[in-house]
């Protein structure tokens, strides 16, 4: 894909672009959000770092890239986890500066951010990135920080702290060390306080002056003032204010055509995109439903008694209606629902399901998260059920917490769309179907069933780990009918093989179905 990378000047970035390569994708620009007032160092922000912005527009040269920059003009405003479109607010900056680089480079397909640990960052930049129809690459998401920095300063990247605010980190100390220098330093912290290694708690901030990526030159930062903020016996907070640098050429030539910086102003006009109202009259066929229900749970299933003409995605359309009509009858809506089971008649109609199911099934329906789901297909015709089936669980307490990550990165498979990697409900984790995905590059792995089974439970663990989910009560394993004898044994050896260190083997149930996602 092509790239947009947000850049702030610190390392994490800096080593996002560097995965990002690694992983076949090409970085077109770079993105960068700056203080209003060119005087200002620091920003109250949520979102970005801007200590050092002064540097960042040797980027531009450095990389041969264009760089657009916008002053940020908002405030942060909404404070919840979960972020909705909000006037005002500091995120609708960056929305701004992303859909003025889709408009000069529409072959844009993704942004690059650093996010490492950070849900209230990463959500922000994937509704975004989402609303601009971009895909958040996060490759550094959820790594293990000690070994992250590791590789980072091993990976040839030039940094040095530019902010400190912890214990442990006095500014006439250690302001303008090398990352590599303090690393040990950094390391010591965690063990004794528990700070993190990369800085995730705001510990400090880095610049970056050289990476691999830089090919045209390197930054040196001739002269600087250190801005004491607190002199505090526990915790001194300082940084650096960059006062001169130049940019040292590596004896390259220079890519005249692009290296620019390109300033965006705080209004771009927006294309005017009108929702279309939804009509949901649907004659040729009667929907079949089933209603079970005790106390605390309610589940809902429903189809069409007889095959239409209209296609899967208008079939799935009328029975998302038919079940938000049953699950109103119940005082419930799509928020209640933690898990939604689809069964198709065939795959082949999963992009058109796919597209209404987004239509019907929205994060603003959701506002404590998209139910979790699983697709396979299954002979659905054969038995009068159509080519769609629609099975809903809902909870009567919708007091749920749900897992949605849409980003692509190293830890698990991102979920692009509205529906969620796992809802916790009581002590229960609901897990979204998983299928042999590698995650940092959303592809299946090739080394047959087996390979692809480990891969499935590898990428449940992660994500159960999330939740500190301690056991495994109950799997579902679903097996394409294309398996022989012996790959369907080793799919079960390899299950239990996973499973045998625990104490308690799950409850696995094996189930033949005609065909998976992506094939």
């Amino acid at each position: 894909m092509k790239v947009v990378a947000l850049v702030s000047g610190g390392k994490d970035s800096c080593y996002a672009m560097m995965r990002c390569i690694h992983f076949g994708h090409e970085i077109v620009a770079l993105a960068n959000l700056v203080p209003e007032c060119d005087s200002v160092d620091e920003l109250d922000s949520y979102m970005y770092q801007t200590v050092g912005h002064q540097i960042v527009e040797a980027y531009a040269q450095c990389m041969g890239l264009p760089l657009f920059r916008k002053r940020i003009q908002g405030k942060p405003k909404a404070f919840d986890l979960k972020y909705s479109e909000t006037n005002g607010d500091e995120v609708e900056d960056l929305e701004v500066l992303l859909r003025h680089v889709k408009s000069r480079i529409p072959s844009v397909d993704a942004v690059s951010s650093g996010a490492i640990a950070s849900d209230y960052q990463r959500l922000r930049v994937e509704n975004v990135c989402s609303r601009l129809g971009l895909v958040s690459l996060a490759y550094l998401w959820k790594q293990d920080q000690t070994e992250l920095l590791q590789q980072m300063v091993d990976s040839g990247i030039s940094a040095i702290l530019i902010k400190v605010a912890s214990m442990g980190l006095q500014p006439q100390i250690h302001l303008g060390m090398e990352l590599s220098a303090v690393f040990p330093v950094l390391t010591q912290l965690h063990e004794y306080f528990g700070a993190n290694v990369c800085g995730e708690g705001g510990e400090y901030e880095s610049l970056t002056l050289d990476c691999p990526l830089f090919k045209n030159g390197r930054i040196v930062l001739d002269e600087s003032s250190t801005v004491l903020v607190s002199t505090s016996s526990i915790v001194q907070v300082g940084f650096l204010h960059p006062k001169r640098f130049h940019v040292e050429h590596k004896g390259l030539e220079d890519n005249r055509d692009t290296g620019k910086v390109y300033w965006v102003a705080d209004e771009v006009e927006r294309s005017q995109c009108l929702k279309k109202q939804q009509s949901w009259t649907y004659d040729e066929a009667t929907g079949e439903c089933r209603v079970s229900k005790t106390e605390d749970y309610v589940t809902i299933s429903c189809w069409l008694a007889t095959k239409t003409h209209k296609g899967a995605g208008e079939d799935l359309s009328r029975l998302l209606y038919l079940t938000l009509e049953l699950l109103a009858k119940e005082d419930l809506g799509w928020d209640a629902v933690l898990y939604i089971h689809l069964y198709v008649e065939s795959m082949k109609d999963f992009a058109q399901i796919n597209s209404m199911y987004s239509q019907h099934i929205t994060e603003a329906d959701c506002p404590r998260g998209v139910p979790s789901r699983s697709t396979v297909e299954v002979p659905l015709a054969a038995c009068g059920l159509g080519d769609v089936m629609v099975e809903v669980f809902a909870a009567r307490n919708t007091s749920k917490k749900v897992l949605h990550v849409q980003s692509i990165s190293c830890w698990a498979p991102s979920c692009i769309g509205p529906y969620s990697q796992a809802t916790l409900h009581g002590n229960i984790l609901f897990m979204a179907g998983q299928i042999g995905l590698d995650p940092p590059t959303m592809a299946l792995v090739t080394d047959g069933p087996a390979a692809e089974t480990l891969q499935c439970l590898q990428n449940a663990r992660a994500v159960a780990e999330s939740f500190g989910s301690a056991s495994t009560i109950f799997i579902t394993v679903y097996c394409s009918l294309s398996l022989n004898k012996q790959q369907r044994e080793e799919v079960e050896s390899q299950c239990t093989t996973f499973f045998g260190d625990g104490a308690v083997l799950p409850i696995i149930f094996y189930v033949l179905v005609s065909s998976l996602p992506k094939g």
